[in-house]
């Protein structure tokens, strides 16, 4: 019991130095703490549990955890600062090479009889994008970003490098080669690593950026870029393939809280193999 409360007390104190709030609201009851629901909305993910499933689990292993309808108002409440200050505590602070790329989250859907019964016709199902930067040495998630319609991955390409640690290479495929993102990573002073797709004829084609970055292209060091790969099949074998939560919002926090399981749960493998 005494090392329960010193877990428990750790990850609180791990939560004021990010500068989160004890409380998730600032008027109503004190009950709940915003660490008593993180906890118990990771430990759903990781579990694959509905939200009463899991409040009953942990209710009956003696832990304090909210009422299933107060975890699912949590989830649509908490803002994504929040969410994104707790994926940087679980990532590495420095990156060597650096991998992103897109892949597509399904929906959850009615049934087709459903549907029948309502006279309506059975819809089109409309994926999510998610993008994701790893470090290739650790497989760790340094940042993500879920979007509700289908997209471009190159469009998250800037919003995932402000937001990872600093980092000395980027490889990626075809599809985020492009003149501005080389220039960006010139200011950044980011190595690219990213073949060169053909667009035709041009006058300044032999003169551009990312003509001159070819030299970079390393076979070795490109084929890092499979780890992000490895990294999805993970995340969509553990968590599944689908998001259940309708709300875009609520959609944002599930991927933090798998991308989140995921990062701790390679830290405690890291950490058993060490102890062998």
């Amino acid at each position: 019991m005494v090392k329960e409360e010193r877990l428990v007390n750790k990850f609180k104190r791990l939560l004021r130095r990010l500068g989160m709030p004890r409380w998730l609201h600032h008027f109503g009851p004190k009950k709940y703490e915003l660490a008593q629901h993180l906890i118990a909305l990771i430990i759903k993910q990781e579990c694959r549990l509905g939200y009463r499933r899991i409040t009953n689990l942990l209710r009956s292993l003696g832990f304090i955890c909210p009422c299933y309808s107060a975890l699912w108002h949590c989830m649509n409440r908490i803002p994504l600062n929040l969410w994104q200050r707790i994926l940087s505590a679980t990532r590495p602070n420095n990156c060597y090479i650096l991998a992103i790329d897109g892949t597509g989250m399904s929906r959850t859907l009615p049934s087709p009889y459903y549907y029948r019964r309502i006279d309506k016709p059975y819809p089109v199902e409309i994926p999510l994008k998610l993008s994701i930067a790893i470090d290739t040495k650790t497989k760790k998630i340094l940042a993500l970003r879920m979007r509700a319609k289908r997209s471009h991955d190159i469009k998250d390409a800037k919003y995932l490098l402000e937001r990872s640690p600093q980092t000395k290479w980027l490889v990626a495929d075809k599809a985020y080669d492009a003149e501005w993102l080389h220039e960006y990573c010139k200011e950044k002073g980011i190595s690219v690593c990213i073949p060169i797709r053909e667009y035709g004829k041009s006058r300044t084609w032999k003169r551009s950026l990312r003509r001159r970055n070819q030299i970079n292209l390393h076979h070795k060091r490109y084929g890092r870029r499979e780890m992000i790969e490895s990294t999805f099949k993970a995340i969509k074998t553990k968590f599944g393939a689908s998001i259940a939560s309708h709300k875009i919002s609520a959609q944002r926090a599930e991927a933090y809280c798998r991308a989140i399981a995921h990062n701790i749960i390679l830290r405690i493998i890291r950490d058993f193999k060490r102890t062998l």
